[in-house]
């Protein structure tokens, strides 16, 4: 790898009030009936999505900020991460979509102003308390967690306003959509570990639009991110902003998918890329 440059930390902590006072302001606009709306999460409608974000931060903040120990799970596998990860999603939904619209975005706006200043006093060079387990990570570095949970927090935000028919634009910024896509692309080097390449082949993973971008993977002894192309690029895939990131969040069918996207060179090699996600499940 000593002739590739490896991609380099993704500061966001900055990123996040931004994106929770847009949260707020769209929650604050939803109908009775838009609260209801199915969203193509397959088992939350909206109340339960934003439910869940509240129920996400108020975790981070005890588990992390205030070091509050849950009775331990046993987690021998991937598996056993889902269904813990699963369970307690669940339970914080059915909780918190109890509440009022009116309730949860008060507790929304307190605890996002909380969760901000616990971001910025992280050091973001420092072992998070929890890995980026779909990068195929046992250790991970705040910023890297960080980064993680504000593609959480995009994504969810973004079902929300697909589910309402609410326009895109107001997150699909390259201020915050840009660093999302740019987290998502860590997983590529885990997710193609066992694809075989010759030595010095390259894949670009282009996202088209203003808050896009070219990404490339490089193979030598394994596949590496890189900041620059790199080798003898065998295959392109080029991916569209409006549905990049469905794909790597299970919002899209692969077959779906696949009649937006196009992919030359080694297709093989290139379509492995819908089966990624960057996400728990």
């Amino acid at each position: 790898m000593a002739d590739v440059t490896p991609l380099g930390p993704l500061l966001t902590a900055h990123l996040f009030p931004t994106l929770d006072a847009r949260l707020t302001d769209l929650l604050r606009s939803l109908t009775p009936d838009d609260w209801q709306r199915q969203t193509i999460a397959p088992r939350w409608k909206v109340k339960d999505v934003a439910a869940h974000l509240l129920d996400t931060q108020l975790r981070t903040l005890s588990f992390g900020r205030d070091g509050y120990a849950p009775p331990p799970a046993e987690i021998a596998s991937d598996r056993d991460l889902v269904a813990f990860i699963d369970r307690l999603n669940a339970e914080g939904v059915t909780v918190y979509r109890r509440l009022s619209p009116s309730v949860l975005i008060a507790l929304m706006e307190q605890t996002s102003r909380e969760a901000a200043t616990y971001y910025a006093s992280l050091d973001p060079f420092a072992p998070a308390r929890f890995a980026v387990s779909w990068a195929g990570e046992s250790v991970s570095a705040n910023w890297f967690d960080l980064a993680r949970e504000l593609t959480e927090r995009w994504h969810h935000q973004q079902q929300i306003r697909l589910a309402v028919d609410e326009p895109a634009g107001s997150i699909m910024t390259p201020e915050l959509y840009h660093p999302v896509l740019d987290c998502f692309m860590r997983a590529l080097p885990f997710h193609y570990g066992s694809q075989l390449a010759p030595p010095h082949s390259a894949i670009t993973i282009q996202v088209s639009g203003d808050c896009g971008g070219d990404w490339h993977l490089y193979r030598s002894d394994q596949w590496v991110l890189t900041t620059e192309p790199a080798g003898t690029t065998v295959a392109t895939v080029t991916i569209p902003q409006s549905i990049a990131w469905r794909i790597f969040t299970k919002g899209i069918a692969g077959g779906d998918a696949r009649k937006h996207v196009r992919v030359t060179g080694d297709a093989a090699l290139g379509s492995h890329v819908f089966s990624m996600l960057a996400i728990v499940g």
